[in-house]
């Protein structure tokens, strides 16, 4: 890594973090507000809602660094053209394309630090912040929903209630498939355990088995069901696709497949979520066209509304997508990369462009 690229970087770096401060600043006072009315329910307190927003800043980075991106490399690059400082590396022969090299492994950069904020620290303290808010206002939490949460392994489709403690449910109803598809059998245990070698011990059991004209009702203390559906599993298949890290989406989606159910939320929230990594460094790239052109000699305020302004389209944009993917059934992998692939090529024509 040249000088250059190490002045241009460190200059982009710590507009981004300076951006991204406020925002997360701003993102955890308008999540502490929202909290205030659980305050007071159950053994919920303020001290408790602040571990909940301090546990969720990770996850806020990780959506809103795509946009801190933008608008830090405005800023960075900004303060470079108003000293004149890329009027020089110009003068001195570095060419557009050059000094864009230098910004891309700012993105880079950026980007690392988002795959694993993404992957391995975000999620799992989201998670953590969800349930020791659940468990504090109440003593049964559905993690669930409404009506439980439902997974197929092979010939049993399984039910289970609401969760009343990390591996623990409140109720599951097992519905056995004969080899036609038909219904051979259905029982329901008032409460399940699992385990981590994908054993559920079942309490109370009653099974009833239909054969012909006839059925058979059986009564059980406790049962063990075999399974390939283990506690953890259970757990990301209760889960949002969204608030799921990416190898995990994978252990979904390959699930689902061996069970033939349908993978589109999964897949959409896989692909979109290493698009939206990606887009990172074109965001960072958006930046080097403006340095060049009108917005040369702007002040901070113009260039920080301008990355605002643009954010927001690509924030509109991937929501109008996630909508489009279910409502039409389309291509969920084509349209989890339609905005950053359209991010992508507007950098680079405009890049390219730039004189």
């Amino acid at each position: 890594m040249s000088i250059l690229d190490r002045y241009i970087l460190r200059a982009i770096v710590g507009a981004v973090a300076l951006v991204m401060g406020v925002f997360l600043t701003l993102g955890a006072l308008f999540l502490f507000i929202q909290q205030q009315d659980d305050i007071g329910i159950g053994r919920y307190t303020s001290v408790d809602a602040l571990g909940y927003v301090l546990l969720n800043l990770p996850q806020q980075f990780y959506q809103l660094l795509p946009v801190g991106a933008l608008v830090g490399s405005l800023l960075g690059l900004g303060n470079l053209a108003r000293g004149s400082e890329l009027t020089v590396m110009r003068a001195a022969g570095i060419s557009v394309g050059r000094i864009a090299g230098s910004v891309a492994i700012a993105g880079l950069l950026l980007v690392g630090a988002a795959a694993v904020v993404g992957e391995y620290i975000a999620p799992p303290l989201e998670q953590l912040a969800r349930e020791q808010k659940a468990f504090y206002k109440f003593a049964n939490v559905s993690f669930a929903g409404g009506g439980g949460a439902w997974v197929r392994d092979g010939n049993l489709i399984i039910n289970v209630e609401r969760q009343t403690a990390e591996s623990t449910y409140g109720g599951m109803t097992v519905f056995v498939l004969a080899p036609d598809h038909g219904l051979e059998a259905i029982g329901h245990a008032a409460n399940a355990s699992g385990d981590s070698t994908s054993r559920w011990n079942l309490r109370d059991y009653a099974l009833s088995s239909f054969s012909g004209d006839s059925v058979t009702a059986v009564h059980e203390a406790t049962r063990t069901l075999d399974s390939t559906i283990s506690a953890g599993f259970l757990r990301l298949a209760i889960a949002d696709p969204d608030d799921l890290e990416s190898r995990k989406l994978i252990e979904v989606i390959r699930h689902l497949e061996a069970n033939g159910l349908d993978t589109r939320a999964h897949v959409f929230a896989l692909w979109s979520h290493i698009a939206r990594t990606v887009g990172i460094v074109f965001a960072c790239l958006l930046a080097v066209p403006f340095m060049f052109g009108s917005f040369r000699s702007s002040g901070a305020g113009a260039r920080g509304m301008l990355g605002l302004l643009i954010g927001i389209g690509f924030s509109l944009l991937q929501r109008v997508v996630d909508s489009g993917t279910f409502a039409f059934e389309l291509n969920p992998v084509a349209l989890a990369w339609l905005p950053t692939a359209l991010l992508g090529i507007l950098s680079v024509v405009l890049v390219a462009r730039t004189r």
